[in-house]
């Protein structure tokens, strides 16, 4: 074929990239997951999260980090919600928190305390696009002054 200069440079230039984009997307995703754990593992302290999961930063609010963090933190769950159920009921009391309610549903919710902390997990059914399970989890101190809105 004869292909004009142009479009052989620009024939060239897209190989090459394609190229590279290869080759930089097939490096090493242990590392790159285990980084992604020790991260979550620095922000959510003594909460253990399922495996592959990840903190979707967008819908999350995470204030501090470590075992004293608040907010809500938002993951994305790559296991069904019956087995990341079972996880959490699992896990969780191995860390030392204790169940206080724990409900199987639609929207699954689970509520645990340790110390002066409660953390509430409520999952969902994830979307076809999305991710198999939908992971909130709540922390919060558990005596915390919580004033009622006026009328």
């Amino acid at each position: 074929m004869n292909f004009p200069i142009f479009s052989r440079g620009i024939i060239t230039a897209t190989m090459l990239s394609l190229m590279l984009l290869a080759c930089a997307s097939s490096g090493d995703s242990s590392n790159a997951s285990s980084e992604a754990q020790e991260v979550q593992a620095q922000l959510l302290g003594d909460m253990p999260l399922p495996a592959g999961s990840k903190i979707l930063s967008a819908d999350s609010l995470i204030i501090g980090r470590g075992d004293n963090w608040v907010g809500r933190a938002v993951l994305s769950g790559v296991q069904n919600s019956t087995d990341i159920y079972a996880f959490f009921q699992a896990e969780y009391p191995k860390a030392g928190w204790t169940t206080v309610s724990a409900i199987k549903a639609k929207t699954s919710i689970l509520v645990f305390t340790k110390g002066d902390r409660t953390s509430t997990v409520e999952l969902n059914d994830g979307s076809f696009t999305g991710p198999k399970t939908l992971i909130t989890i709540t922390a919060s101190p558990k005596n915390a002054n919580v004033v009622a809105p006026k009328k």
